[in-house]
């Protein structure tokens, strides 16, 4: 189990890093990409770096006693650089890329501390959880480790209060994802400031090393979790919604492709169903059907029902909506029928077809499903052609 939160959350962090991939790839001179990006890909190789097995690792590899701390404390400054620069470009304003080098010169000097101040110290004996307190009292380790605590301590509330202030502001799912980005940095702010009442605790003469060695890796596992989600929430609130959107509209068509069934059958025009799709997908399946059987059905058309059948539902109903997609649903149906007639004439009487030119488009062939199931009334008696009877909420 050593080290199996470390990779978790490192896995976690990374995969948020994969499906933001793509978005960087098509714009990768946009700074505030590169910046979520850098936070992702960074936080998750601070979990990589600071798991034990990692640590042992850098450290045999390396072959110098704790080599590893440093190596990981850099990475951990590095990300919070990446932090700060987000938030200055979720700010905004005249001054963005200046506010962000000041930030990363800052922590820029900060990485150099690290390194010098290991440096000088002494640190033989290796480590792998609990670097922190077993050397709060070293001189230099101990400046090291200060340093880079208060560095990271500083990235997380200031990612915090800017990621609840802006939720304030903002609705939807990047108020939600923002909420958990704040909460997530908080849950962040907890590693450090565990790790620092442990060294303080050493400094009185305390052992109080488990904070160090077991609330701040699950307080920042929790946070990466957070994070990454917080990440990802308005990435996918907007498909999820247009998700949503494509279900309903799928299922509201049912009726009027259960009506032309049989002649997208018999004439061979629907598309191959597709399989393991998207909603969005099967609603264009769907949608290209009709279609198809519309343009079918064409020279089949008659005028005179559609405009006393919408006549008369606009009478009824003062809707010119609900009209509309009446007066579709009666002449659809009454050339399902003639079509479907072998006795009938083929070609059509003159007079008939050529109602294309007014084809619903998607929203309103929703309403026409909707009138031939009863979701719109009709009038109780709606003239079609002779043999050829329409009765409301027939199809």
């Amino acid at each position: 189990m050593s080290g199996l939160i470390n990779y978790i959350s490192c896995g976690v962090l990374w995969l948020g890093l994969l499906v933001k991939a793509p978005d960087l790839l098509r714009h990768r001179h946009d700074p505030y990409l590169r910046a979520i990006c850098a936070v992702l890909g960074l936080a998750g190789l601070c979990f990589f770096l600071g798991a034990p097995p990692t640590v042992g690792a850098v450290n045999r590899i390396g072959g110098v006693p704790n080599l590893a701390a440093p190596v990981t404390y850099v990475a951990i400054t590095g990300y919070c650089a990446a932090s700060q620069v987000l938030i200055v470009h979720w700010r905004g304003g005249p001054r963005v890329h200046r506010t962000a080098r000041r930030w990363m010169v800052a922590y820029a000097v900060v990485v150099v501390c690290i390194a010098v101040t290991f440096g000088l110290g002494e640190a033989p004996v290796e480590r792998r959880t609990d670097l922190d307190t077993y050397y709060a009292t070293t001189p230099f380790i101990a400046q090291m480790i200060v340093l880079y605590l208060l560095a990271h301590l500083t990235a997380v509330t200031v990612t915090t209060v800017s990621a609840l202030r802006w939720a304030r502001r903002v609705r939807g799912g990047l108020r939600a994802g923002l909420v958990l980005l704040g909460t997530g940095s908080l849950c962040g702010a907890g590693y450090s400031v565990a790790k620092l009442v442990a060294v303080g605790a050493r400094w009185s003469g305390r052992d109080w090393s488990r904070l160090g060695t077991t609330v701040s890796p699950a307080a920042a596992g929790l946070g990466a979790l957070l994070t990454v989600v917080g990440v990802l929430v308005p990435l996918a609130t907007p498909r999820v919604a247009e998700w949503r959107r494509a279900r309903r509209t799928y299922a509201r068509l049912e009726p009027l492709e259960r009506a032309l069934d049989d002649l997208l059958t018999r004439r061979t025009l629907r598309l191959p169903r597709p399989r393991l799709a998207s909603p969005t997908t099967r609603l264009m399946w769907r949608q290209t059907s009709i279609h198809n059987a519309l343009s079918h059905l064409d020279a089949y058309f008659d005028p005179d029902v559609y405009d006393r059948t919408r006549a008369g539902v606009l009478d009824t109903t003062g809707d010119a909506e609900r009209a509309e997609a009446a007066a579709w649903a009666a002449v659809i149906t009454a050339a399902v029928r003639h079509e479907a007639d072998p006795g009938r004439e083929v070609p059509p009487p003159a007079g008939t077809g050529r109602l294309l030119d007014r084809v619903p488009d998607p929203t309103a062939l929703a309403r026409v499903a909707d009138a031939l199931t009863g979701g719109i009334p009709l009038p109780a008696a709606t003239p079609v052609p002779s043999g050829t009877t329409t009765t409301a909420g027939t199809t």
